[in-house]
């Protein structure tokens, strides 16, 4: 929201979302609020009211056109460390979803058509993740009747590591309430292997130099995408991505088997932003996308190149 215009209806990503509502599709929206590099606003100053005016704005189009309308992106990795310890993040969103929720509930009513989640808790199979800040999340979640649940992000470095996220969350809140997955993967996993050496076979098949490191073929993709068959070898050559080519399978069921999964989402598209100057230290979001347009070449038929682990999975999921 921050550094909104006020033109909110003719934003791009806003216009996509309730195009697709009007098509009857189910829509989620996240309100982002990046104070990574300066201070929160607190409730009542100028620059709190500025916040209020532009959401305003904002819920006036998407109250009783969305389905779900989550307050806050990824708050504890987008809020300054001083702010998390002393509660002055927590105020903040706290004020925020009140105010989401008055007005929810004059336009709506309670039971209105857009439902309302606090999120999104992240590094929660940490134990830095699990701080008085975030117990505070859970606690206002639990105890605000206007909120339906919170949301999470496990971005894993380990499959097992999902549980963790599990483990927190449910217990804290109230029976009636669920949660929702806007994102996960496996990226920290990936990251870990971006030194390692590529499979013989895979260099040897596609010419590519012995002993090359596995961000370097990336790089290459990305530079010149390659062939469908090509990045499918590529992914599928490494043993630390075949053998959890179940993943995505395995996480879902994991979550809906809570019989509390609202819904879960997974990355549809690779970003330019996790290609752009694409090295050793990068995080590899590249990797967990279903469409692989800037590592893939198209189809003939114009169909983007994707990921086709992920894709497969994918479909099966939706039956």
């Amino acid at each position: 929201m921050t550094g909104a215009d006020g033109a909110l209806a003719d934003q791009s990503s806003l216009r996509m979302i309730l195009a697709a509502a009007d098509q009857g599709r189910r829509t989620v929206l996240s309100l982002q609020y990046p104070y990574a590099r300066r201070p929160v606003p607190v409730p009542g100053s100028d620059a709190f009211e500025r916040e209020v005016q532009r959401l305003d704005g904002l819920l006036a189009r998407v109250l009783g056109e969305i389905d779900i309308l989550v307050v806050g992106n990824e708050p504890f990795l987008e809020t300054r460390e001083e702010d998390r310890d002393s509660g002055r993040m927590n105020t903040f969103y706290e004020a925020l979803a009140r105010h989401v929720i008055a007005d929810r509930d004059a336009r709506l009513g309670p039971a209105g058509r857009t439902r309302l989640y606090l999120g999104a808790l992240n590094h929660l199979d940490r134990p830095g993740g699990r701080s008085a800040a975030a117990d505070r999340w859970m606690t206002f979640t639990r105890d605000t009747p206007g909120l339906d649940g919170i949301d999470v992000h496990p971005h894993l470095g380990s499959p097992q590591d999902g549980r963790h996220f599990l483990d927190y969350v449910l217990p804290r809140l109230r029976t009636d309430q669920k949660f929702m997955v806007t994102e996960f993967s496996l990226v920290h996993l990936w990251k870990r292997h971006l030194g390692d050496r590529v499979a013989p076979q895979f260099a040897d098949r596609y010419g590519v130099p012995r002993g090359a490191r596995v961000w370097e073929v990336v790089r290459s993709a990305v530079d010149r995408p390659f062939p469908q068959q090509q990045w499918d070898d590529f992914l599928r050559s490494n043993p630390w991505f075949a053998r959890n080519g179940d993943y995505l399978r395995r996480q879902v069921e994991a979550f809906r088997g809570t019989g509390r999964l609202a819904v879960a989402t997974y990355a549809a598209v690779q970003g330019a932003a996790a290609a752009r100057e694409f090295g050793p230290d990068s995080m590899p979001w590249l990797l967990n996308s279903l469409f692989c347009p800037l590592t893939v070449q198209p189809d003939a038929d114009g169909l983007l190149g994707r990921n086709t682990t992920w894709t497969d999975a994918f479909r099966a999921l939706q039956l």
